[in-house]
């Protein structure tokens, strides 16, 4: 069984960076996504960031790209998620999540193992 484990949520002013980490545990998945979502209150989980198990191809929603980067180093190490320029409409609970490559990046049913999420308050 695969475990998830995010951390490095806060809260942040407008203008500010985090960075995400999230641990897996469990089998390998060579052939997988490592994927950031992320749902604000009253909206919809939607997608961020994704690269592949090997950290050698990264994706990126059109709202975050140029501003955040996601990252691994190597298929042992965590995934990272680096968040600069924030802005209130990142404010959301993010999750880091584990996806089969037969499927889209984007799409959230191709995800099969979530995290607990961590929360990113951005204030202005």
């Amino acid at each position: 069984q695969v475990q998830l484990v995010e951390s490095g949520g806060g809260l942040v002013q407008a203008g500010g960076s985090l960075r995400l980490s999230c641990a897996a545990s469990g089998p390998t998945f060579r052939n997988h996504y490592m994927g950031w979502f992320r749902q604000a209150p009253g909206k919809e989980r939607e997608f961020v960031a994704a690269t592949t198990w090997s950290g050698d191809s990264t994706y990126y929603a059109d709202s975050v790209k140029g501003r955040f980067t996601i990252s691994r180093d190597n298929a042992e190490n965590p995934v990272y998620l680096q968040m600069n320029n924030l802005k209130p409409e990142d404010t959301a609970v993010y999750y880091c999540a584990v996806g089969n490559r037969g499927g889209s990046y984007y799409y959230i049913p191709n995800y099969d193992y979530w995290g607990q999420g961590t929360q990113v308050t951005v204030s202005s």
